[in-house]
């Protein structure tokens, strides 16, 4: 009975103690310090702290990127992810407000923060022209940095899948668009938008190691897609590049170089294939070189579903897909969708010494260098103070003035003596006419709100260029618009002159890709039965040059107003005078699709207009 007794005492005593112990934890006591979480620490040391603590699961979790559609809390938390996407269309609901996404962004980022060691994910979009998959964005004609970079986390993302730095060869290519010239010199130039997305590197900076300001309006960039995705045979796109070592490091490398020397956060890797070999799978390139040779410790991430891609079909060995991906160096695997087999494919094979564990311990260290330099670790979750910076007025200047700048004049009146523009903005009547004059979908082009793009003027907010016609010229001046007027309406309404838009329709990818490079039929009869009849200059909306020296003779003015975004003013201001013409074309203009590829120092360089060409005029003294 005494021992009974005793027993009961000591577990009383023993409850009692830890009862107190909870207590002492509850009133405050000292947390356990973690290395990887103290801010004070260098990179490098939290980086080997959280690496060693990681299972292979959370491993290879944050090597992985899921599309929004199929992400949730739960999926974060209990996979691990390191990541989560929107690509072209992927939103939270139509039309959803800045503090939606913040909402929805905040969300998935709790999931990820709820596991054992807290790794915040980061999450990635599609912004390559403004913050395009967000309904009200400013969409510019190119990209525009710091303002993108402000839209872009006024939604609580805080990296961006842009720069493209292709150097488009032959646009034929159904991504042109997406590329800055087909002279590497200018593509060069214009990775200065990457200290625009991610604030300008530091003096002291080491070559090669990611840079992103952490005072929240910065996001991290992405050069892509390396190397040689503008350079495929006949511009396919996805397709081979046939080119000597010699150029494909004289002609599509030297951006790259420039982007390294910037800080570049992440480089994505090109679907395309070099010499037949897929770029998914070039462990010479992007770990012998990208890596080793340059000395990039960003991480490399793969495009969407590219690992499935490294076949033909997609996905049909993928397991040796991912062998080859992984090996290749790729460290982040845009899969979007199906993550269970990814992780589970990767976790059998690095048991099974396939992929080496120092491998997924590379590209993990790469992964977290950049979370740890943006301050994901610090500041997390996004708050709501940015929202209004989505199509600020400030940023939609900026677009126009990006607009203005961009557009050249190829041609100005039949004689040189005889210029047609600048339009008076007094006259009795005017026409406008053409399939793009009144359609914001087709000025703004593919990747925007959806993935191709859509045509009509209910896509987002913006000023078609009817509109801008309107409010640009003097009150007296009637306006008349028909999308395809016929020659007889045209000749019998006694206008003083026409401005017609025509162009392509709204297109991304291989959707673009075209052999022909033609104005659809309709565009090419409203030119006819408007030119043919009164003074008419005509605005080609297009990603790139198209046909045009067969209808050159009966247009009195030629511009090149290539997808000019939700400001159409920008058009307006040079048409009217109110600014003078500047631009300067980035890319030949062929005669014929015969001649293509075509570029300057070819053989066979014969250009309707050359590179660097452009028309300029003098803004009216009002």
């Amino acid at each position: 009975m005494e021992r009974q007794w005793f027993s009961t005492c000591c577990v009383l005593l023993l409850l009692v103690l830890v009862s107190c112990n909870s207590s002492f934890a509850a009133a405050g006591a000292k947390p356990l310090y973690l290395k990887y979480k103290d801010p004070k620490q260098p990179v490098g040391a939290r980086i080997k702290d959280l690496v060693k603590r990681m299972t292979l699961e959370e491993k290879i979790g944050q090597m992985v990127q899921i599309d929004l559609t199929v992400a949730s809390s739960d999926v974060m938390k209990n996979y691990y992810l390191g990541s989560v996407l929107s690509g072209g269309g992927s939103v939270p609901s139509p039309k959803a407000s800045a503090a939606a996404w913040v909402n929805t962004v905040n969300g998935l980022q709790k999931g990820a923060l709820s596991t054992r060691l807290g790794i915040p994910m980061i999450y990635g979009i599609d912004a390559v022209h403004g913050h395009n998959n967000v309904y009200n964005a400013t969409i510019f004609p190119h990209n525009i940095g710091a303002a993108t970079a402000k839209e872009v986390r006024a939604t609580g993302i805080p990296y961006a899948f842009a720069p493209c730095i292709a150097v488009c060869r032959d646009p034929r290519w159904g991504r042109c668009y997406e590329s800055y010239s087909e002279d590497h010199t200018i593509v060069q130039k214009m990775t200065e938008i990457i200290p625009g997305l991610q604030g300008d590197l530091p003096a002291n900076s080491r070559k090669g190691v990611p840079f992103v300001d952490n005072g929240g309006t910065k996001v991290a960039a992405c050069a892509k897609h390396y190397m040689g995705d503008g350079g495929t045979t006949k511009g396919i796109n996805e397709n081979n590049t046939v080119i000597s070592m010699n150029g494909l490091m004289s002609i599509h490398m030297p951006a790259y170089l420039n982007s390294i020397s910037k800080g570049v956060a992440t480089i994505m890797v090109s679907y395309s294939s070099w010499n037949g070999k897929k770029m998914h799978a070039n462990r010479e390139l992007v770990t012998g070189f990208l890596k080793d040779k340059l000395k990039f410790r960003g991480f490399v991430i793969s495009d969407w579903q590219g690992i499935d891609r490294i076949t033909s079909p997609p996905h049909a060995n993928y397991s040796s897909s991912i062998t080859a991906g992984v090996g290749a160096g790729i460290d982040m695997i845009m899969v979007a969708y199906n993550y269970t087999e990814l992780i589970n494919d990767m976790i059998y094979q690095v048991k099974n010494r396939i992929i080496p564990v120092s491998r997924i311990d590379d590209a993990v260290k790469r992964i977290l260098r950049v979370k740890f330099v943006m301050g994901l670790f610090e500041k997390p979750l996004a708050d709501l103070s940015m929202v209004n910076e989505l199509g600020k007025q400030e940023h939609r200047d900026l677009a126009r003035e990006a607009v203005r700048k961009s557009l050249v004049l190829l041609k100005n009146g039949k004689t040189a003596d005889k210029p047609l523009l600048p339009l008076p903005k007094k006259a009795a009547k005017i026409l406008v006419a053409g399939s793009h004059a009144d359609n914001l979908g087709n000025q703004c082009g593919g990747w925007t709100i959806t993935w191709q793009g859509q045509t009509g003027n209910d896509l987002t907010s913006g000023t078609t260029i009817l509109k801008a016609v309107k409010s640009a010229v003097a009150p007296s001046t009637q306006v008349v618009y028909s999308e395809q007027p016929d020659a007889s309406f045209v000749k019998s309404s006694k206008f003083s002159y026409a401005i017609v838009v025509v162009g392509e329709p709204p297109y991304a990818e291989t959707q673009g890709d075209s052999l022909n490079l033609t104005i659809p039929a309709a565009g090419l009869t409203t030119i006819n039965n408007v030119c043919g009849s009164i003074k008419c200059v005509v605005v080609v909306i297009s990603g790139r040059p198209l046909v045009i020296e067969p209808y050159l003779a009966k247009i009195d003015a030629l511009v090149a107003a290539w997808l000019p975004g939700t400001e159409g003013q920008g058009v307006t201001d040079v048409l009217f005078g109110d600014y003078g013409f500047t631009g300067k074309l980035a890319r030949n203009w062929f005669r014929s699709v015969s001649q293509l590829p075509m570029n300057v120092g070819d053989a066979h360089y014969d250009p309707l207009f050359p590179f660097g060409f452009g028309l300029t005029t003098e803004p009216i003294k009002s």
